[in-house]
């Protein structure tokens, strides 16, 4: 898997949705968010290749 120790989400903004939505954010949320997100691009991303292409597109999500 691609290296999770770089942030990809906005802290701040997940927050204040999260806060909107009358909820509250535990300290360790961001770094699960982010593992979720590196995966889902990285399995993007192999759909993308498996496909032939080089561009990924909305439905490799």
């Amino acid at each position: 898997m691609a290296d999770t120790k770089e942030t990809l989400v906005v802290i701040s903004k997940v927050k204040a949705f999260i806060k909107d939505q009358g909820c509250m954010v535990s300290g360790d949320t961001a770094e699960a968010l982010n593992r979720k997100v590196c995966e889902l691009l990285t399995n993007a991303v192999a759909r993308t290749k498996e496909n032939k292409r080089s561009t990924l597109r909305p439905h490799d999500l």
